[in-house]
């Protein structure tokens, strides 16, 4: 029987085991699902902050004298629209217009591009943009010199301004600064969170990434700071109504079957991959669109795979379920018949051989007013 592949570590494992987390297998790596529980680090994200460890993410470096319009023919959105120090939701398509992968790119500079990719696609991905590559850019895969954490939280900025006094300079909502924290050694921040709340990534070289985990935990403590594992970040996003590639987002679906259509430009003079697919579909009209819904009682999580109905007609698949402890209630994602993908629509969805009742919601499920 062949042997299992062994998982990537995060550098910061050895800090993980330490502070007792619960591990598991994602992604190809092994990396804290929770520590004092989901729940418990869910609450602190949306009322102080939660420390994420997300080096398994995957960096590439884009560069070079035809990087803008090399970068319009592989991904689906405008880079043009973006200036020096601005970041884009964008997407890596294929020839169907199906997704492979959804991705922040940042502008550094006019020719210089730092694109930060999902865990589960980094290899799928950069062997992808290496059969893509033309003349005079340059395309290097850093992920393993960079280690990343993110910071999020409505007490994000307060906990950064303690940890870093001599910073006089932080970055606004969806913009990237390189920022000088250890003694020249290259290292950025960025302002844009996944949680529905305010907060940032910080991109070191892999050696310091230790370092900073500590003094960001240290720092925040006294203002509720935790480290905070997969399970919450999971609940987090999906109250925010965001989607998860490999759940929500996959090759067989286009944009505009799964609520990113706003991260396709066809203005821009580059033909990308996919696009006229996409042309085609947008002109047709989509079969299925994916949207939020909410359970109507309390009772057993609605999950991935689980059948939508109404009035036995199947009409759609739950593609991400789960509790949300802000909301105490079931809450998901489903990929919905377009003729009923309507707020307000009453579903059942068939969770262990029982139809419940839910409900179709606008999105995001959570607002920070709430």
């Amino acid at each position: 029987m062949p042997e299992k592949p062994s998982l990537h570590l995060s550098p910061l494992d050895s800090a993980h085991r330490k502070l007792k987390a619960r591990m598991t297998p994602f992604a190809g790596w092994e990396m804290p699902v929770q520590y004092e529980g989901i729940i418990q680090e869910h609450h602190a994200v949306r009322k102080e902050a939660g420390l994420f460890d997300i080096c398994h993410m995957g960096e590439f470096r884009v560069s070079g004298p035809r990087a803008e319009s090399w970068l319009n023919t592989v991904l689906s959105n405008d880079v043009r629209q973006i200036n020096p120090g601005e970041s884009q939701y964008t997407l890596i398509l294929n020839d169907r217009g199906g997704i492979i992968d959804d991705l922040l790119i940042y502008r550094i500079t006019e020719q210089d591009y730092l694109m930060i990719v999902n865990a589960s696609r980094r290899e799928e991905n950069y062997d992808w943009l290496k059969e893509q590559l033309t003349d005079n850019v340059v395309l290097e895969d850093i992920s393993s010199q960079t280690g990343a954490l993110a910071l999020q939280g409505p007490l994000s900025l307060e906990i950064l301004e303690r940890a870093f006094p001599d910073q006089k300079q932080f970055p606004k909502n969806r913009k990237i600064m390189k920022w000088d924290i250890f003694d020249g050694a290259e290292s950025y921040i960025a302002r844009s969170g996944y949680t529905g709340e305010d907060g940032f990534e910080i991109l070191v070289p892999t050696e310091l990434v230790t370092q900073l985990w500590d003094l960001i935990l240290d720092k925040g403590k006294t203002l509720g700071c935790v480290p905070t594992g997969l399970g919450a970040r999971d609940t987090l996003r999906l109250e925010a109504s965001l989607p998860l590639n490999g759940n929500d987002l996959d090759q067989k679906f286009s944009p505009f079957e799964s609520a990113v259509g706003f991260a396709v430009s066809f203005d821009k003079p580059e033909k990308f991959i996919g696009r006229e697919r996409l042309r085609d579909q947008k002109a047709a009209g989509i079969e299925r669109k994916l949207i939020p819904f909410t359970m109507d009682q309390k009772g057993a999580p609605p999950r991935s795979g689980y059948s939508i109905a109404i009035k036995g007609e199947e009409v759609g698949i739950v593609t991400s379920g789960g509790v949300s402890p802000t909301l105490g209630q079931g809450i998901g994602l489903a990929r919905i018949k377009s003729e009923i993908a309507k707020p307000g629509q009453a579903i059942d969805i068939d969770i262990r051989g029982r139809n419940v009742p839910a409900t179709l919601q606008t999105r995001p499920l959570y607002r920070k007013s709430d």
